[in-house]
């Protein structure tokens, strides 16, 4: 079967670039070989940034430029104004909170934050303070970026566009024809389900996997030298806990970064990352949370979290390699024969690489309606659980000891 494109990977990134190429009048079809949104984007805490955490130092940089349109772009789709239709996304919260730590630095970090953003914090009353903020000491602000459950974003655009999304088994059923390095003649496949075989020669083929496209490149005959991955050691904790999403400050750092939901027990989950994210990479998990108690007890001194259950999981920012291993400034694509490989960076960004690879595209080739039905009985895959609805995770309480090792989320 002929394709104008082929895309690989199902998370952020991916999804929304098969709307986009979809609404384009593309013959597309999307394959992912663990769950929709494995790994990054539902690991991810759903914060639609606009560019704090890189302005708080005052100074409107290139990372705060290319980022601070997209909580407009986002809450366009969030409300059906604009393509994709995510009406159906789950949204945690239509705003962020800030509060700073009692030093000169954060002060100013505070200042620095309100300048060169479309949107910029604004100062709320006592009254108006969300309860896990009532002790905090000095200035509480509301920032307009959205927080989103990355898992319903991507059961959203997975229910749009089910017959154009594919299970595949990478090990055993996926097999390229080169013409040459990264010229791909044709993709074949055979089902994990039932063993049926199919051929598919894409026009186009588009890595979009994540860390998967290291592997990707190579079965193209590509370099996997151009990607690089940056680890996270992020914390959570359950319990009766208040609702709370927001960054605390500290100089020109996020000293803590809570976003929350409430899960399928009915117990309030608190997902924990910013610099003790950063940190944590160089701890074990009793070690980590144990120093992220310490850390909540000074920046939140109203909350009791004596009977609160704790875990981590690690995850791994897959990107485009930079000369010294830093956060890339934003999206990256990369082009060799009739392959493109992107990164998105940040899950907010994913609306940017879509636009930049779709324009990259050719217009479709087929002028006819896509004819989904020869993949009605393909197996589709499932949407990844969040991370602390994963069944083999273990919890304990501060003092224990957690009995087996921590899963990882990429």
């Amino acid at each position: 079967m002929r394709l104008d494109a082929l895309i690989f990977g199902g998370g952020a990134a991916g999804l929304w670039l098969l709307d986009r190429m979809s609404r384009d009048g593309h013959h597309v079809l999307l394959l992912e070989a663990r769950s929709l949104g494995a790994g990054q984007t539902v690991a991810s805490q759903g914060i639609i940034h606009g560019g704090l955490k890189y302005s708080l130092s005052g100074i409107l940089t290139k990372s705060a430029k290319n980022i601070r349109e997209m909580p407009n772009v986002w809450r366009d789709s969030l409300l059906g104004r604009a393509a994709p239709n995510l009406t159906r996304t789950r949204l945690r919260s239509d705003c962020c909170h800030l509060w700073q730590t009692d030093t000169l630095a954060s002060r100013a970090g505070m200042i620095g934050a309100r300048f060169g953003l479309r949107v910029t914090p604004e100062t709320v009353s006592d009254d108006e303070r969300p309860e896990a903020l009532h002790g905090v000491y000095g200035t509480v602000a509301r920032l307009p970026e959205q927080v989103i459950s990355p898992r319903s974003f991507v059961q959203d655009l997975a229910t749009q566009y089910h017959d154009r999304i594919l299970k595949i088994d990478d090990a055993n059923g996926l097999e390229f024809d080169l013409e040459s390095p990264g010229e791909v003649r044709a993709v074949r496949l055979i089902s994990p389900a039932d063993g049926t075989s199919l051929l598919l020669q894409p026009r186009q083929v588009i890595f979009t996997a994540g860390g998967g496209n290291a592997q990707l490149r190579k079965r193209a005959g590509l370099s996997a030298d151009v990607m690089q991955r940056r680890p996270l050691h992020m914390v959570m904790v359950r319990g009766n806990l208040p609702v709370l999403n927001g960054h605390c400050l500290d100089g020109a750092k996020t000293r803590v970064t809570i976003t929350s939901e409430v899960d399928t027990a009915g117990l309030m989950v608190w997902q924990i990352g910013g610099q003790i994210a950063e940190d944590g990479v160089k701890l074990n998990a009793m070690s980590l949370t144990e120093h992220t108690r310490a850390e909540l007890s000074a920046v939140l001194p109203g909350v009791d979290l004596h009977d609160a259950e704790w875990s981590t999981y690690t995850a791994d920012r897959a990107e485009g390699a930079t000369a010294n291993g830093s956060r890339p400034e934003t999206i990256q694509v990369l082009c060799a024969g009739n392959v493109t490989t992107g990164w998105p960076t940040k899950l907010v960004l994913a609306p940017i690489l879509a636009q930049e690879i779709a324009s990259r595209a050719t217009s479709p080739y087929f002028s006819d309606a896509f004819d989904t039905t020869p993949f009605t009985n393909w197996p589709r895959p499932a949407v990844a659980q969040l991370p602390w609805e994963d069944a083999g995770l273990r919890w304990w309480k501060s003092g224990e000891s957690p009995s087996l090792p921590q899963r990882r989320a990429a």
